[in-house]
């Protein structure tokens, strides 16, 4: 299987305009308190994307996405969702192009600077989408190319949105009705392009009475409110392993 290198990451002054604008536009459109609005920028700020580079690695994984595939609000990047996936497998070369801040356009350009011949992509993605009011006509079309790109890069493909974004701490009403409302959107979008392309979602949205993040709020979220916590990726890896996200990688 041919591989090549991953192209260089963005500098880290590119990071930090990201994340600067992350949080003016969250100052804008959040109603939510102040405090959690700094605590949200620095958690991205201290946060480090897991990878792995065994010597002889028996499977070769890439993810992109957002702050949650960076691993955003695990207290370390090896209890991040990518580095739960390489403590299971070891043996496994993790390849992390996220950043914080990515919309769906973004993971398009992550995808487009990877190399070929991964068994499987991992997308994580969507929040950002959701916050920051991508339309829809928008997301549509970058949605379909992101699948697409990530097909041609790996075997297997697996596109696993974040929750239900209005169920977050972070947001309060009416904002956070209207979260949810586009965390649905995203979702059935997200469905509708995966089936299309006949690769593997991963369905992190529940209603409010059975989402563990609304049980269990003060355990699976991190400080700023919006991120999981280090025992809220442990809650996606389950859901990822349960829904059958690493299937057919020879377990």
């Amino acid at each position: 299987m041919p591989y090549t290198r991953p192209t260089r990451r963005p500098s880290s002054t590119r990071r930090l305009a990201t994340l600067a604008a992350v949080v003016a536009g969250a100052l804008l459109v959040t109603a939510c308190a102040p405090w959690r609005i700094w605590t949200a920028a620095e958690l991205a700020r201290e946060s480090q994307p897991y990878t792995a580079h065994p010597a002889q690695p028996t499977k070769r994984l890439l993810v992109v996405g957002d702050s949650t595939a960076v691993g955003t609000g695990a207290a370390t990047p090896a209890e991040s969702l990518p580095g739960l996936i390489g403590q299971q497998h070891p043996q496994w070369r993790i390849d992390n192009l996220a950043t914080n801040g990515a919309k769906f356009g973004d993971i398009v350009q992550q995808l487009e600077t990877a190399p070929k011949g991964y068994d499987l992509v991992l997308v994580l993605g969507g929040g950002n989408d959701v916050i920051r009011f991508t339309a829809e006509d928008t997301l549509r079309p970058q949605l379909q190319q992101t699948v697409a790109l990530a097909r041609d890069k790996g075997q297997h493909v697996v596109v696993m949105p974040c929750g239900n974004v209005g169920h977050a701490p972070f947001f309060i009403p009416p904002l956070s009705w209207a979260m949810s409302r586009r965390s649905e959107t995203l979702h059935a979008l997200v469905q509708e392009v995966t089936t299309a392309q006949n690769v593997r979602y991963v369905r992190l949205l529940k209603p409010r009475d059975q989402d563990p993040f609304v049980i269990r709020s003060k355990e699976l979220n991190a400080e700023d409110g919006l991120h999981p916590s280090s025992a809220g990726y442990q809650e996606w890896y389950r859901e990822l392993v349960a829904q059958g996200g690493l299937a057919g990688l020879d377990l």
